[in-house]
């Protein structure tokens, strides 16, 4: 499967370009509507400091996107994909405990992100609309929601048949930046010195003030990280040529915005925007059309994005187990019923709260590069495992502690202007990620695991036993233990004493996250012959663990093999070949009243069993079949209270 996979987006291709245009550039690709307009601000128009956020512009998409993203983020491939948590599964194994931290706050960042691209991406689309005469007046904020509404309410559906246009619609939408971008290009070709970072120093160190632009300025590359996110998709090839197209057509038509505001320095925007007024007047009408339908293709390409960043963080443990579905047979699509509607709450909340894209602007842009300062983090250290010379590692890190760290301090100039919203969000969703993972810590450090060797002869005793009742002919277990010579205590109890359990074949299976995206292998262990088996599933960080039918497949193998015989040992269904029922047991925890623990870790396992209350039970989460499955609740004792004094009286 993962060779496919790999091969699949390792070539160059006409289609590859096509899907990679539909699939990555969205958010990036739609930042024209906006990067002008906030540089501008509510200041009248300055030629030498519009030359000057043109030149950082340029520079920032150069240094930001095209160096750190496409030439180097892209060598860090796990397997063909990309992401952070994809960086952290690559870096991890440096066993180094502190690079869980950039991990789960960079996920976060870019899931608070989802929240605000589609509302500042749409706003700034439909308020084109005023600019046409007869709807000068017209209520935007109704059509956003409108659009918003309708974008997530198709999510269940899938985007199989509208995704084909994603492609065509994003090519027609950069050959359009392009157009326009020479049409106000021609009216001054002088501002091609912009692109002389001569300009953006000088406006740095000697306007004053001028340092807070960086805040507008960094809105031009938001979308750089899903170049990297994405790149499992479309391939690290595509991306790379593609970028060359992307970039030229953005950066023409971010001059040609430029060459309009010099053409009108010394006045105020006024609430024009550069990006349509650079267009033709019997264009406008078509222009805003199409720049509408690139922000939804922009905002679907994120919220696609959203769920399979959740679905790696759930295989990571780093998110409570939530309901996926797949709406169609297309590799890797994916529907997340409650991150959809969560990221939909969030998206109507920022229209009606900020009203206008020129408002989401000053909340925009802080979230996003704490995401990037996180992936730069994980970033150096594989470079460091990777063995790159220290003299390259030291410029490197020195280059981008420079630029993201002056980003950074710019952007939170916004914090108090609505920057705290999505900061708020990015750090509500860190301490679900965190309080899960510790949690499952917490829980395995507690979990009492015996040898199995010690009650190996027990079960096989009780298998044979005529004086009671069968329970399955195969009963089948889930469990945690890593080492296939170990199983917890509970699993015993259940078997021997919850009610004694006799079955003909014991099995347990062990589900194991690895650190490959697609890897699908499994390994079995007879312990006792004919009585007990081990199976363990290493499954990739986003290969859903389907055990049920994985399961299966694994029987029918060692049937094949003649491994086992899973025949009913009932007399009558055996003389027939009739085969044997299979039961599985999950065994589900709840937080027990007997606990003395630490205030840290008492705070922790509420939350995590508050959340639990509200995720999908263990059965479900391992894709087991209802009909066969039984859950048995067990209560989680940790650290129970020793000192009970008791008197006894007559």
């Amino acid at each position: 499967m993962s060779n496919h996979h790999i091969g699949h987006t390792s070539k160059i291709t006409a289609a590859g370009l096509l899907l990679t245009l539909g699939i990555i550039y969205g958010d990036i690709g739609t930042s024209p509507l906006y990067v002008m307009s906030a540089i501008v601000g509510s200041r009248a128009i300055n030629a030498d400091i519009i030359i000057g956020g043109m030149s950082l512009v340029f520079w920032t998409l150069t240094m930001q996107t095209t160096i750190k993203y496409v030439i180097f983020t892209l060598k860090a491939d796990n397997k063909g994909e990309g992401g952070i948590f994809s960086l952290y599964t690559l870096v991890k194994k440096a066993k180094r405990k502190w690079l869980i931290f950039p991990a789960i706050i960079g996920g976060c960042c870019i899931l608070g992100e989802g929240i605000i691209t589609p509302p500042i991406s749409v706003a700034s689309a439909v308020e084109g609309l005023r600019l046409v005469p007869r709807f000068s007046d017209i209520p935007t904020i109704p059509i956003v929601i409108a659009i918003i509404t309708g974008l997530f309410f198709i999510q269940q559906f899938g985007t199989k048949f509208v995704g084909k246009f994603f492609g065509p619609v994003m090519l027609i939408w950069f050959s359009m930046l392009g157009l326009v971008g020479i049409i106000g290009l021609s009216q001054n070709l002088t501002v091609l010195k912009a692109l002389n970072p001569y300009y953006g120093i000088n406006l740095l160190i000697n306007t004053p003030g001028a340092f807070w632009l960086l805040g507008s300025v960094f809105l031009c590359t938001t979308g750089a990280e899903a170049l990297y996110s994405d790149m499992g998709h479309c391939g690290r090839k595509n991306i790379r040529v593609s970028w060359v197209f992307v970039k030229l057509m953005l950066v023409i038509n971010y001059m040609g915005q430029t060459a309009w505001l010099i053409s009108n320095d010394g006045k105020l925007l006024n609430g024009r925007n550069p990006f349509y007024s650079i267009m033709p007047e019997w264009f406008l009408p078509v222009g805003i059309g199409i720049a509408t339908v690139a922000t939804v293709v922009a905002s679907q390409a994120l919220i696609s994005g959203s769920f399979t960043l959740i679905n790696e963080a759930m295989r990571l443990n780093f998110w409570p187990k939530v309901g996926i579905k797949y709406p169609s047979d297309e590799k890797g699509q994916m529907y997340i019923p409650s991150v959809n509607w969560l990221l939909y709450v969030g998206c109507v909340a920022i229209v009606l709260f900020f009203k206008e894209a020129k408002n989401m602007e000053a909340a925009y842009g802080l979230t996003i590069i704490l995401g990037m300062i996180m992936s730069s983090r994980l970033l150096a250290f594989f470079m460091k495992i990777k063995k790159y010379p220290k003299w390259f590692l030291l410029l490197f890190i020195s280059v981008y502690i420079v630029i993201e760290g002056a980003f950074l301090i710019a952007l939170l100039e916004k914090f108090p202007k609505g920057g705290y919203i999505t900061l708020i969000i990015a750090l509500l969703l860190a301490g679900i990620m965190a309080c899960w993972y510790i949690a499952k810590l917490i829980r395995k450090r507690y979990t009492d695991l015996v040898p199995l060797d010690n009650y190996k002869q027990m079960l096989c005793d009780l298998s044979r036993d005529p004086s009671i009742q069968k329970y399955a002919t195969h009963l089948v277990y889930m469990t945690s233990a890593n080492d296939p010579l170990t199983i917890e205590a509970k699993v015993i109890y259940s078997i021997l004493q919850k009610r004694p359990k006799k079955a003909d074949i014991y099995w347990f299976v062990h589900v194991d996250v690895m650190d490959e995206p697609y890897r699908m292998d499994y390994k079995v262990m007879h312990i006792a012959k004919d009585d007990i088996i081990r199976v363990d599933f290493k499954l990739g960080f986003k290969v859903a663990p389907k055990v049920n039918l994985m399961f299966r497949k694994v029987v029918e193998d060692l049937v094949k093999n003649k491994e086992v015989d899973i025949t009913s040992r009932y007399e009558s269904l055996n003389k027939n070949n009739i085969i044997g029922d299979f039961k599985f047991v999950v065994l589900e925890k709840f937080l027990s009243y007997e606990n003395d623990l630490p205030l840290f870790e008492k705070i922790i396992l509420t939350i995590y069993f508050f959340l639990k209350r509200y995720s999908l039970s263990e059965a479900k989460a391992f894709g087991l079949d209802s009909s066969s499955v039984k859950v048995e609740k067990f209560p989680m004792v940790i650290s129970p209270q020793k000192d009970i004094h008791l008197r006894r009286i007559e």
